[in-house]
């Protein structure tokens, strides 16, 4: 026994060591797991600090924007569902289970079941997890549409195409017939024709080039005094227009003298509407400054203007010579008609054109935040939207000019009802007619992609809604662009008709209409900036009022018409209220 005892002490001593060392390996591990966990633990609480910054942002944010369309896949997708039969912790990731070694087995302690709910207690609803997107604010109907790859008003599109290949070819077989007549005869045919040549095409290519000079002079202006400009262009229409006129009745021609009647006509007109408008100059001087704010932000965003007018030059040129070869054609006066709507739609749709995309890059800055890629939205306007400016192109002028005669009428109608009984009931059809197809449906088109149509209905809605109907009736931006035109015509009118009928004088009348002709249309397609960029203003603010890119400049005016402080002499049907 003695003997014994020593090995049976030696044998404990090395079990407990062994134990000691066991116990310190195992120590060792549990406090391996217990940083690896806590490590994981940091990072998913890092990682949803980052998503709840993300959620903090302004749904106007580039970064909100870019994240929620392309690359927000890895923040919104939902995290599994938990297995009911493990137990909640606070990682979603499960360390690997500890082995413990054989030497040391113990038995498992059994899990606790959880304690049953009472009877008077009904049991908590089972957990679903549903999958939530990490920007809920911004809605992505909306955002997907800005980049709508549907093509609007197909019909009017393949109408406008088909149109432009039939014009081109037409015009080439009247510069071939020209110059046939010019070279293969030797008659009265050939000697008319160099007539033309000589008297004719100096003077209308003179007239094109002096109508760019004055379209980049009168935008380049209005965008540097806006505030001057509107009173100037007013009254220095009134003049160019009166002074045109008396010089063409000085040539005491019967062609000439016609012409001039018009024009003397016009700017009696003229004078008057410059009168009448005198109280609302104030407040479009103001919309006009503030809506050209956003244009310097953009240094590329009058390249579309550069390019429709070299295109408008290029085409007109080329239309001087079909005109001259409908001489050696037949019906020579419908043909030059013909030629003259074909020119008129096509350089609207130039104007449209570029107004769509000014009203792009405008109002995608007024409602995101964006600052989108001028060349881009250029391409919109030429291929997906092109049947919307085909459209408006046709139908907005006639539109806007018939309304104009039944409120002129609706004015005139006084107390004499026998005479214009018909007046009330034609303003109301037109307001009906401008509700479906008017100008400003050219910001929704741009920004969203929707047909012309529909845009003139929701963005007229948008002004109901807001009260802002008889704030948009009564601007006169799109007015002084027209009377911006009207006046370039008048400055080409003196000019080509001085010349003419020095060199020349049977030609005077002709080149009289053609040089105001292209010097209006040239014209207006600078013009289409700043009418776009206003017609941005009222619509982008008419959808969000309450946008930090708008002052009180529209709820001041709206106060003092509710004040009747202001009043809108503009006449309008009056709605019965519901």
């Amino acid at each position: 026994m003695g003997a014994t005892d020593p090995v049976k002490a030696v044998e404990e001593r090395e079990e407990e060591t062994e134990k000691k060392k066991k116990q310190k390996k195992q120590r060792g591990v549990k406090a391996d797991d217990e940083e690896g966990e806590e490590s994981k633990d940091k990072d998913e609480l890092n990682h949803h600090r980052f998503l709840a910054s993300l959620n903090r942002l302004n749904p106007t944010n580039p970064l909100r924007i870019i994240v929620n369309n392309g690359g927000g896949g890895r923040f919104t997708t939902p995290p599994p569902p938990p297995n009911p039969a493990q137990p909640l912790r606070s990682s979603s990731r499960v360390p690997p289970p500890v082995q413990i070694p054989p030497a040391r087995t113990q038995t498992p302690e059994e899990p606790q079941p959880p304690p049953s709910p009472s009877p008077s207690t009904p049991p908590p609803p089972p957990l679903q997890h549903q999958p939530r997107s990490l920007f809920t604010q911004t809605p992505q109907q909306t955002l997907a549409s800005l980049n709508s790859s549907k093509y609007t008003n197909k019909f009017f599109l393949f109408l406008f195409i088909l149109h432009k290949i039939v014009a081109i070819g037409f015009v080439c077989f009247l510069v071939f017939k020209g110059v046939q007549g010019l070279i293969g005869s030797n008659g009265s045919v050939k000697r008319k024709e160099q007539r033309i040549l000589r008297f004719l095409l100096p003077q209308v290519e003179a007239a094109s080039l002096l109508s760019i000079i004055l379209a980049f002079s009168w935008q380049m202006a209005i965008r540097l005094w806006p505030d001057f400009m509107i009173h100037f262009i007013l009254w220095s229409t009134f003049l160019m227009s009166l002074s045109s006129g008396i010089l063409l009745l000085c040539f005491q021609m019967p062609a000439t003298d016609a012409v001039g009647v018009g024009l003397i006509a016009f700017s009696i007109g003229n004078g008057l509407y410059a009168c009448w408008v005198t109280r609302r100059i104030k407040f479009c001087s103001k919309i006009l400054v503030k809506s050209l704010e956003p244009v310097s932000k953009f240094s590329d965003l009058n390249l579309p203007t550069y390019y429709m007018l070299a295109a408008g030059f290029f085409w007109m040129s080329l239309w001087i010579f079909g005109v001259i070869g409908a001489l050696n054609f037949y019906f020579p006066p419908l043909v030059i008609i013909g030629l003259v709507l074909s020119l008129a739609w096509t350089t609207e749709v130039m104007r449209n054109v570029v107004n769509l995309t000014v009203s792009r890059v405008i109002a995608l800055f007024y409602l995101r935040g964006m600052q989108s890629s001028t060349r881009f939205s250029f391409q919109r306007a030429l291929s997906r939207n092109l049947g919307s400016a085909c459209l408006g192109s046709l139908f907005v002028p006639t539109i806007e000019a018939l309304r104009i005669v039944a409120r002129g009428l609706n004015l005139l109608k006084g107390e004499d009802e026998f005479m214009f009984c018909c007046a009330n009931c034609c303003l109301k059809l037109m307001t009906f007619i401008f509700e479906h197809g008017n100008g400003w449906a050219f910001v929704q088109i741009a920004a969203y992609g929707k047909g012309f149509v529909r845009a003139s209905q929701d963005t007229w809605k948008l002004f109901e809604d807001v009260d802002m109907v008889e704030i948009v009736d009564a601007d006169i931006t799109s007015s002084i662009c027209f009377l911006t035109g009207i006046c370039s015509g008048c400055v080409c009118v003196i000019v080509a008709a001085a010349w003419t009928h020095t060199v020349y004088k049977p030609f005077t009348a002709t080149i009289s209409l053609l040089a105001f002709f292209i010097g209006y249309l040239m014209t207006r397609i600078s013009m289409a900036l700043p009418h776009a960029c206003v017609s941005c203003y009222y619509a982008c603010y008419a959808e969000n009022p309450e946008s930090r890119f708008f002052d009180k400049t529209i709820k001041d005016r709206q106060g003092l018409i509710k004040n009747g402080r202001v009043v809108v002499h503009t006449p309008r049907v009056r709605r019965a209220l519901a």
